[in-house]
Protein backbone atom coordinates (compact mmCIF):
# COMPACT_ATOMS: atom_id res chain seq x y z
CA UNK A 1 0.00 0.00 0.00
CA UNK A 2 1.14 3.34 -0.93
CA UNK A 3 0.31 6.12 1.57
CA UNK A 4 4.09 7.95 1.08
CA UNK A 5 7.43 6.80 1.44
CA UNK A 6 10.29 6.92 4.20
CA UNK A 7 12.23 9.22 2.62
CA UNK A 8 11.90 12.52 4.68
CA UNK A 9 14.29 14.54 2.38
CA UNK A 10 12.37 14.60 -0.82
CA UNK A 11 9.16 16.15 1.34
CA UNK A 12 6.83 14.21 -1.48
CA UNK A 13 3.13 14.38 -0.64
CA UNK A 14 1.32 11.04 0.42
CA UNK A 15 -0.58 9.58 -1.91
CA UNK A 16 -3.95 10.43 -2.14
CA UNK A 17 -5.35 7.46 -4.42
CA UNK A 18 -7.14 4.99 -3.18
CA UNK A 19 -5.55 1.95 -3.75
CA UNK A 20 -8.43 -0.33 -5.86
CA UNK A 21 -6.61 -3.39 -6.10
CA UNK A 22 -8.40 -5.34 -2.98
CA UNK A 23 -11.75 -4.11 -3.65
CA UNK A 24 -11.35 -5.86 -7.25
CA UNK A 25 -9.84 -9.09 -5.45
CA UNK A 26 -12.98 -9.05 -2.84
CA UNK A 27 -15.13 -8.43 -5.68
CA UNK A 28 -14.31 -11.24 -8.11
CA UNK A 29 -14.01 -13.55 -5.22
CA UNK A 30 -17.92 -12.82 -4.41
CA UNK A 31 -18.99 -13.10 -8.23
CA UNK A 32 -17.20 -16.68 -8.52
CA UNK A 33 -18.76 -17.70 -5.50
CA UNK A 34 -22.27 -16.51 -6.31
CA UNK A 35 -21.65 -18.09 -9.89
CA UNK A 36 -20.88 -21.55 -8.11
CA UNK A 37 -24.15 -21.29 -5.84
CA UNK A 38 -26.58 -19.88 -8.43
CA UNK A 39 -27.04 -23.13 -9.93
CA UNK A 40 -27.14 -25.29 -7.31
CA UNK A 41 -30.23 -23.47 -5.57
CA UNK A 42 -32.25 -23.58 -9.33
CA UNK A 43 -32.33 -27.31 -9.16
CA UNK A 44 -35.23 -29.28 -7.54
CA UNK A 45 -36.61 -32.77 -7.63
CA UNK A 46 -40.27 -32.92 -8.65
CA UNK A 47 -42.13 -34.82 -6.38
CA UNK A 48 -45.84 -35.41 -6.34
CA UNK A 49 -47.19 -35.04 -2.84
CA UNK A 50 -50.25 -36.66 -1.00
CA UNK A 51 -52.96 -34.51 -0.27
CA UNK A 52 -55.61 -34.35 3.09
CA UNK A 53 -58.29 -32.71 3.87
CA UNK A 54 -58.23 -31.56 7.61
CA UNK A 55 -59.67 -28.80 9.72
CA UNK A 56 -57.50 -27.28 12.49
CA UNK A 57 -59.47 -28.05 15.70
CA UNK A 58 -60.19 -24.57 17.60
CA UNK A 59 -60.96 -25.32 20.76
CA UNK A 60 -61.75 -22.76 23.56
CA UNK A 61 -60.57 -23.65 27.36
CA UNK A 62 -63.74 -23.28 29.53
CA UNK A 63 -63.86 -20.79 32.04
CA UNK A 64 -64.41 -21.12 35.44
CA UNK A 65 -64.71 -18.45 37.69
CA UNK A 66 -64.37 -19.42 41.38
CA UNK A 67 -65.52 -15.78 42.84
CA UNK A 68 -64.72 -15.01 47.15
CA UNK A 69 -66.23 -12.96 48.96
CA UNK A 70 -65.59 -11.05 52.07
CA UNK A 71 -66.46 -13.78 54.51
CA UNK A 72 -64.62 -16.07 52.77
CA UNK A 73 -67.28 -18.24 50.87
CA UNK A 74 -66.54 -19.90 47.44
CA UNK A 75 -68.78 -19.49 44.58
CA UNK A 76 -68.02 -21.65 41.30
CA UNK A 77 -69.25 -20.00 38.17
CA UNK A 78 -71.71 -18.37 40.90
CA UNK A 79 -72.87 -21.30 42.83
CA UNK A 80 -71.89 -21.59 46.48
CA UNK A 81 -69.43 -24.45 47.10
CA UNK A 82 -67.72 -25.96 50.30
CA UNK A 83 -63.64 -25.63 50.24
CA UNK A 84 -63.82 -29.60 49.86
CA UNK A 85 -65.88 -29.67 46.95
CA UNK A 86 -63.48 -26.72 45.68
CA UNK A 87 -60.72 -28.96 45.72
CA UNK A 88 -62.61 -31.89 44.37
CA UNK A 89 -64.14 -29.50 41.20
CA UNK A 90 -60.21 -28.11 40.58
CA UNK A 91 -58.78 -31.79 40.75
CA UNK A 92 -61.63 -32.55 37.69
CA UNK A 93 -61.29 -29.30 36.14
CA UNK A 94 -57.28 -30.14 35.92
CA UNK A 95 -57.80 -33.70 34.54
CA UNK A 96 -59.93 -32.64 31.32
CA UNK A 97 -58.61 -32.99 28.06
CA UNK A 98 -58.41 -29.43 27.23
CA UNK A 99 -57.86 -27.64 30.84
CA UNK A 100 -60.10 -24.75 31.89
CA UNK A 101 -58.94 -21.44 32.32
CA UNK A 102 -59.43 -20.53 36.03
CA UNK A 103 -60.43 -16.74 36.35
CA UNK A 104 -59.87 -15.39 40.52
CA UNK A 105 -62.74 -13.03 41.48
CA UNK A 106 -62.34 -12.00 44.84
CA UNK A 107 -63.78 -8.79 47.25
CA UNK A 108 -61.88 -6.48 47.81
CA UNK A 109 -61.79 -7.32 51.74
CA UNK A 110 -61.36 -10.92 51.19
CA UNK A 111 -58.33 -11.77 53.51
CA UNK A 112 -54.79 -12.54 51.58
CA UNK A 113 -54.24 -15.85 53.19
CA UNK A 114 -57.78 -17.38 51.96
CA UNK A 115 -56.60 -16.08 48.09
CA UNK A 116 -53.08 -17.83 48.89
CA UNK A 117 -54.72 -20.85 49.96
CA UNK A 118 -56.98 -21.36 46.88
CA UNK A 119 -53.90 -20.35 44.15
CA UNK A 120 -52.27 -23.04 45.98
CA UNK A 121 -54.46 -25.41 45.83
CA UNK A 122 -55.40 -24.81 42.30
CA UNK A 123 -51.45 -25.45 41.49
CA UNK A 124 -51.52 -28.89 43.47
CA UNK A 125 -54.30 -29.90 41.30
CA UNK A 126 -52.93 -29.10 38.04
CA UNK A 127 -54.40 -25.95 37.07
CA UNK A 128 -52.22 -24.50 34.79
CA UNK A 129 -53.72 -21.16 33.42
CA UNK A 130 -54.95 -18.71 36.42
CA UNK A 131 -56.14 -15.16 35.84
CA UNK A 132 -57.17 -12.48 38.37
CA UNK A 133 -60.54 -10.45 37.48
CA UNK A 134 -60.28 -7.15 38.73
CA UNK A 135 -62.36 -3.78 37.74
CA UNK A 136 -60.37 -0.52 36.63
CA UNK A 137 -60.44 2.19 38.39
CA UNK A 138 -62.54 5.30 36.34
Amino acid sequence: MAFGSFDQEGRSAPMNEINMVPLIDVMLVLLIVFMITAPLLTHSIKIDLPTAASEATNEEPETITLAIDEAGRFFWNNDPIDELVLHARLEEAAARPVQPELHLRADRETRYQTLAEVMSAARRAGIQKLGFITVPTP
